[in-house]
Order: structure tokens, then C-alpha cells, then sequence
């Protein structure tokens, strides 16, 4: 029982330090912390899938998330931060995100999500009402450039797919749940 508790205070801790916000002082360095991020993050994506640059080159937009999320029992949630880029008009959104999920599963996990938008529709909807629902199964044991994860992503709808890659965390769950998206007043 000792050992539950303490792992819950652990995932309370970690939930509630912040990790899913942008570092900076000013308005203008966590802005360029999230461009570092989007960048970072779309090199990760194509070294491991180099088909998914193609795909985000004729998409109509796309977003990148950095997230921090938990899974503790049969509840888990997160939060993190994220840019939307509208490529008719290269209008970039900055927005923040947080989830709740239900199913099974223990972990803690640091991770980053690609979404393309395949439509000006899409994109336009996703900045405005920002919901997604969804099940998610996934495994993940890794820690800089040690370790493995496999996770379940893919198309959301027909015009947006999403995809993500684990940066480190120890996870392994089946739940479903739903993710909350809205603008970041502080950097738009």
C-alpha cells in the first residue's frame, strides 16, 4: 500500500511541475521555446518516419503538441502545448491542450504529437472548437535514446491524421478519452 501511495504523490508531483507549458519569462521567449519545439520535434518525426514529411508538405496545415501525460489505475491525464501552422496563409496559432482518459494502465510518459490537417476546414475547426475523442493503446519504456515505444495513432477523421512519438517515460495502458485544445491567450 506504501509503495501505491507514494507512486500516486509521485504522478501528482510530476503532473502538477508545470512540464507542460512553455519555459520562458516573457511572452516572446516561450514562443520561441515552442518554435525550437516544432522544429525539434518535426526532425524527430522524420528521421523515424520519413514519409510524413511529404505528407506535411501537401497538407493544407499541420500542429505540433509537446505533452506530459499519466496514467494511474483506470484515470490519466496531461497537459502540454502546441503551434498550429495554416499554410494558405502561414498564420501560426499557438494553443494548449489537456486530457483526461479512463481505462487501465500505469506510467508517466513525455511525448510529442504531429497532426495534419488535410483540409482549410479542418484546420479551421480544430483551432476553433479543438476537441478530439479517441482510444489509445500503447506501450513505452524509454529514456533519451534508450528504449522503445509503440504507440496506436493514425487518421482522426478523414482530413486530419495524427501521430506521435514517446521522448522518454516508462507506460503501459488501453484507455479512452479526450483531449481539450484552445488558444494560448498569453502567445496569440
Amino acid at each position: 500500500m506504501k509503495r501505491t501511495s507514494l507512486f500516486l504523490v509521485a504522478l501528482a508531483a510530476v503532473a502538477n511541475s508545470g512540464c507542460g507549458h512553455p519555459k520562458g519569462h516573457s511572452s516572446t521567449e516561450r514562443r520561441e521555446y515552442v518554435q525550437t519545439m516544432k522544429q525539434t520535434t518535426l526532425d524527430d518525426f522524420y528521421a523515424k518516419r520519413p514519409e510524413l514529411r511529404q505528407k506535411v508538405e501537401g497538407a493544407s496545415g499541420f500542429a505540433v503538441f509537446s505533452t506530459i501525460g499519466f496514467t494511474v489505475i483506470f484515470v490519466g491525464g496531461g497537459d502540454g502545448y502546441g503551434v498550429v501552422v495554416d499554410k494558405s496563409n502561414g498564420k501560426e496559432t499557438y494553443m494548449r491542450m489537456l486530457r483526461g482518459t479512463a481505462g487501465i494502465g500505469l506510467g508517466v510518459k513525455d511525448f510529442r504529437a504531429l497532426i495534419i490537417f488535410n483540409s482549410k476546414e479542418a484546420i479551421d475547426t480544430f483551432v476553433h472548437h479543438g476537441w478530439q475523442f479517441g482510444a489509445e493503446g500503447e506501450a513505452a519504456a524509454k529514456s533519451n535514446e534508450k528504449g522503445g515505444a509503440a504507440g496506436v495513432a493514425g487518421n482522426v477523421s478523414k482530413s486530419v491524421e495524427l501521430y506521435e512519438l514517446t521522448q522518454g517515460g516508462v507506460s503501459a495502458s488501453a484507455t479512452v478519452g479526450g483531449t481539450k485544445f484552445w488558444w494560448d491567450k498569453d502567445l496569440n
